[in-house]
């Protein structure tokens, strides 16, 4: 995610909490999702779009932090 940040991103996990949470929380769902799509089950496609949604909402957070920070 974001190679041209890899400086910042390593730096930023290092200094920043919130940005730290946020990185954690959305490699968590990268994996959940994962996972879900591998052991897919109808009553899943719902779960798997909320979960979709959380981890683009988090993508979209990191960037805006990474923007302002760079």
């Amino acid at each position: 995610m974001f190679p041209e940040y890899r400086e910042l991103i390593t730096e930023l996990k290092s200094n920043d909490a919130h940005f730290l949470k946020a990185f954690n929380k959305h490699n968590a769902l990268d994996h959940q999702i994962k996972e879900l799509e591998q052991h897919s089950a109808c009553d899943s496609n719902n779960q798997l779009h909320e979960l979709k949604k959380r981890k683009l909402h988090l993508k979209e957070e990191i960037f805006s932090i990474l923007k302002k920070s760079g």
